[in-house]
C-alpha cells in the first residue's frame, strides 16, 4: 500500500509541475498564432522549415517535420520541412570531420535560404551545436525561432524570437510536444480554404498577376541622404600635385537615397510618405526642409548627422565624391510602424544604413507584403528582402554579389542577369526579381518565367539615380494593378527618360510643379530604320558585326500589344542590329485560325509591319511554323511574347543549334487580334477598352501556335 501511495504522489507531483508549464503555454496563444501563420505563409510560397534539437528535443523536432510533410489532421499539400538530425550518415560524418558543435550549422549553410525558418528546440537553451546553427541561420537571412526551457538563456538571445517555458526538464519537454501540435493546428488553420460567407475585414494580398488598384499612400521606407552637386569648371592643376582645381559656380542640394526615391514617386497618382531616420543635426534639418510640402516624413529618431554625398562636377562629369556624416537609427516609433501598416504600397529603398535591420520594421514590412505590393530596392550592405516582396530590383552588380555568381564579360551581362534573377527569386522568396542591366534594360524573373525588357537607346545623360527611378516607377505601376511585366516595362522606360534628361542632377525644386519638383524629361526617339529585303538585310547586318533579331506570328489586325512587343524586340538588336518579322501567309493563317481568318491579307499585313519604325524587314512564310524561314535567316535572337515559355516552342532547339537565343519579352494582357475580330463582329470594334473589359480572356496558346 505504501508503494502505491508513493506512486500516486509522484504522478500527482509530475502532473502538477506539468500544469504549471502548460499554464505558460496557454499564455502564449498570440505567439503561436503569429508563428503558425508566418510559417504557413512561407511554406506556401516555397520556403522551408529546418528543425533541430538534441535527445528528446530531436524527437519533438522530427515530430513537427513529419506532421508538415505528411498531414496533421485534414488532407492538404505537403510542406517542405527537414529535421537536421534525422540523416544519421550526414550527422555522423559532420561530427567526425568538424566536431559535434558544427553538425547543425553546416547543414543550415547547405540547406538554408533567406526567408526559410529555422526552429531550434532545447530544454536548457545552452547547447553549443544549436547556438552555432542559430548564428549560421541569421547570417544567411533565415528567421530563427527557439523553443527552450526557462529564460533568459543563450539560445533565446541568439534567436529572432523565442518561447521560454518555465519548469523542470521533463515538464518543458512534454510542453514542447504540445507546442509542436499547436504550431501544426495554426499552420493548418492558415492554409485551410476560407468558408464562403466569412470575411475577416482585412484585405487579402493582391495577386502578383495584377488586379484592381490598391488604396492608401505609397510609403517609402529606407535610408535618407542629402545629396549636393558642386558644379564648376577646371582650367588648371594644383601647383603642388597633379590634381585639378575646380572653380565652383553653383552648389545644388537635393534629397538623396530613400528621400530621392520618395520625391520621384510623387509623380504618381497617390500621396507619398517617407519613413526614414533623421537626427537633430543641421543636415537632417536641411533635408527635412527640402522635402517639406511634397513628401510627408515619418521620422525615426537617430544619433549622429545625416549622411551627405557631395559630387564635384565639371563639364557634366564627376571629378570626385566626398562623403561625410552618418546616423545610428534608434528603435522605430509607433508612428513609423503605423505608416507601414496603413500603406497602399511600400517601396523599400535600402542604402545599408540600418533602417531595414530594425526587427520591428522588418516585421511590419513582412506583414505588409502579405497585403499590398512591396517593392524592395536592395543594397550590398543592406538587409535581406522580406519574403513575399512583390518585386526586388537589384542592379546587375548587386544581383551577382547576392547570388554568388562570377562577374560576367560585357557580352554576357543579360545572360548573367537571367541566372542571378532565378537564384535570387528562389532565395529571397520574392514574387518577382527585376535585375537592371544599365543601358541594356532589365531582366525580369517571375512565376511565369524570364523575360528581357530592353531600354530605349539614350545619348549622353547621367545615370545617377536611375535605380531609384526604376524602383519608384515599378512600385507606382504595381500599386495601380499592373502585372509584373508591365510594371518593369514602365520602369525601364521611366529610367531611360530620367537618365537621358540628366538623372538625379536634373531634379529641381519647383513650386509651380504639381508635386513640387521637376523630374527629367523627354527621351530621344530612336531613329527610323527602313525595311528591305530580309536576307540581304541580314547579310549587311552581319557584315558590320550587328545582331539579327527575328520574331514571328500572324499579326492579323495590329494592336498595341503587337507594337510594344515589336519595339522591345527591336531594342534587343542594338544600334547596329536589325529586326526581321516572319509573317504567316494567308493560307497558313487559315489552317491555324479557321476559314474566317485572316481579317487582313498578307500584303497589307506586311506593308503595315514594314511601316513601323522598329521593323527593318518582313518575310512571309507559307508553312504552319517558322522553322524553315528561321533556318535560312539564322537569327542571333528569336523573340516571342511573354505568354510563351521558351523551352516549349518547337523552334527553340533549331535556334539554339547555331548558338542563337530564344527570348521572351513582356506579354501585354487583354490585347489580341482574335478579340478585335470578335468585337468587330459584335459591332463593338470602336470600343477596344470595352472589349478588354468584357470579353473573356484568350485561351493559353498551345505548343507551336503563333500569337493572334
Amino acid at each position: 500500500m505504501t508503494g502505491s501511495v508513493e506512486s500516486g504522489a509522484l504522478v500527482a507531483s509530475h502532473l502538477d509541475a506539468l500544469d504549471a508549464t502548460l499554464d505558460a503555454v496557454r499564455g502564449e496563444s498570440a505567439r503561436f498564432a503569429s508563428w503558425g501563420s508566418e510559417l504557413a505563409d512561407r511554406l506556401r510560397r516555397g520556403q522551408r522549415l529546418l528543425a533541430a534539437g538534441n535527445g528528446g528535443s530531436a524527437a519533438e523536432a522530427q515530430h513537427l517535420t513529419a506532421e508538415l510533410v505528411g498531414r496533421y489532421r485534414a488532407e492538404r499539400e505537403p510542406l517542405s520541412a527537414l529535421a537536421l538530425h534525422a540523416d544519421t550518415s550526414t550527422l555522423t560524418a559532420l561530427g567526425n570531420d568538424y566536431g559535434y558543435s558544427e553538425v547543425f550549422a553546416r547543414q543550415v549553410r547547405a540547406h538554408g535560404r533567406a526567408g526559410d525558418v529555422l526552429l531550434l528546440l532545447s530544454t536548457s537553451g545552452r547547447s553549443e551545436n544549436l547556438l552555432a546553427a542559430a548564428e549560421a541561420g541569421r547570417a544567411l537571412g533565415l528567421t530563427v525561432w527557439a523553443l527552450t526551457g526557462p529564460g533568459p538563456n543563450p539560445l533565446a538571445d541568439a534567436a529572432h524570437d523565442a518561447l521560454c517555458l518555465p519548469g523542470a526538464t521533463p515538464s518543458v519537454q512534454e510542453a514542447h510536444l504540445v507546442a509542436v501540435h499547436l504550431l501544426c493546428e495554426t499552420v493548418d488553420a492558415r492554409l485551410a480554404p476560407p468558408a464562403p460567407p466569412a470575411h475577416s475585414g482585412r484585405p487579402a494580398r493582391r495577386p502578383v498577376a495584377g488586379g484592381p488598384p490598391v488604396s492608401g499612400p505609397l510609403v517609402v521606407v529606407g535610408d535618407a541622404l542629402l545629396d549636393v552637386d558642386v558644379v564648376g569648371q577646371v582650367d588648371r592643376l594644383c601647383p603642388d600635385a597633379p590634381a585639378p582645381v575646380l572653380d565652383a559656380v553653383t552648389e545644388s542640394p537635393r534629397p538623396g537615397g530613400a528621400a530621392l526615391t520618395a520625391v520621384l514617386a510623387t509623380a504618381g497618382p497617390r500621396p507619398v510618405r517617407l519613413v526614414a531616420a533623421l537626427g537633430d543635426d543641421a543636415d537632417s534639418a536641411r533635408l527635412a526642409a527640402l522635402l517639406e510640402g511634397s513628401v510627408e516624413v515619418v521620422r525615426i529618431p537617430a544619433e549622429g548627422s545625416a549622411p551627405v554625398k557631395t559630387r564635384m562636377l565639371a563639364g557634366g562629369r564627376p571629378l570626385l565624391r566626398l562623403d561625410r556624416g552618418g546616423l545610428a537609427p534608434g528603435p522605430a516609433p509607433d508612428a513609423a510602424l503605423a505608416a507601414i501598416a496603413g500603406a497602399g504600397a511600400v517601396l523599400v529603398s535600402d542604402y545599408g544604413r540600418g533602417v531595414t535591420a530594425d526587427p520591428a520594421v522588418r516585421a511590419a514590412l513582412a506583414d505588409a507584403a502579405r497585403r499590398v505590393p512591396v517593392v524592395w530596392d536592395p543594397h550590398p550592405r543592406g538587409s535581406v528582402p522580406v519574403p513575399g516582396a512583390a518585386m526586388v530590383t537589384p542592379n546587375l552588380a548587386e544581383a551577382i554579389e547576392a547570388a554568388g555568381s562570377p562577374t560576367p564579360p560585357a557580352a554576357d551581362r543579360v545572360v548573367a542577369a537571367e541566372d542571378a534573377a532565378a537564384i535570387l527569386r528562389r532565395r529571397w522568396g520574392a514574387d518577382a526579381v527585376a535585375v537592371t542591366v544599365g543601358a541594356r534594360g532589365a531582366v525580369l524573373r517571375a512565376a511565369s518565367g524570364t523575360s528581357v525588357v530592353p531600354a530605349e537607346p539614350a545619348v549622353g545623360g547621367d545615370p545617377c539615380g536611375a535605380g531609384d527611378r526604376f524602383a519608384a516607377a515599378a512600385a507606382v505601376a504595381l500599386a495601380a494593378g499592373r502585372v509584373a511585366d508591365e510594371a518593369v516595362a514602365d520602369a525601364v522606360s521611366a529610367a531611360a527618360v530620367f537618365v537621358a534628361g540628366g538623372g538625379a542632377g536634373a531634379v529641381r525644386r519647383d513650386a509651380s510643379a504639381p508635386c513640387g519638383w521637376t523630374v527629367p524629361g523627354d527621351a530621344p526617339r530612336a531613329p527610323e530604320r527602313p525595311a528591305g529585303d530580309a536576307e540581304a538585310l541580314v547579310a549587311a547586318v552581319r557584315a558590320r558585326g550587328g545582331r539579327v533579331v527575328a520574331t514571328g506570328g500572324c499579326f492579323d489586325l495590329l494592336h498595341a500589344g503587337h507594337a510594344r512587343t515589336l519595339a522591345a524586340a527591336r531594342r534587343l538588336g542594338g544600334d547596329d542590329g536589325a529586326l526581321v518579322v516572319c509573317l504567316n501567309s494567308d493560307a497558313s493563317v487559315r489552317r491555324l485560325k479557321g476559314t474566317t481568318r485572316p481579317a487582313v491579307g498578307q500584303a497589307d499585313r506586311a506593308e503595315l509591319l514594314a511601316a513601323l519604325a522598329c521593323v527593318d524587314a518582313v518575310v512571309v512564310f507559307e508553312e504552319d511554323d517558322p522553322q524553315a524561314v528561321l533556318a535560312r535567316l539564322r537569327p542571333d535572337v528569336w523573340v516571342k511574347g511573354g505568354d510563351y515559355a521558351a523551352d516549349d516552342l518547337p523552334e527553340t532547339p533549331l535556334v539554339r543549334s547555331w548558338g542563337g537565343r530564344v527570348v521572351a519579352v513582356p506579354y501585354f494582357a487583354g490585347r489580341s487580334s482574335t478579340r478585335l475580330v470578335a468585337a468587330t463582329a459584335a459591332g463593338r470594334a470602336g470600343d477596344t477598352a470595352a472589349s478588354r473589359a468584357t470579353d473573356p480572356p484568350d485561351p493559353v496558346p498551345q505548343r507551336g501556335e503563333p500569337s493572334p
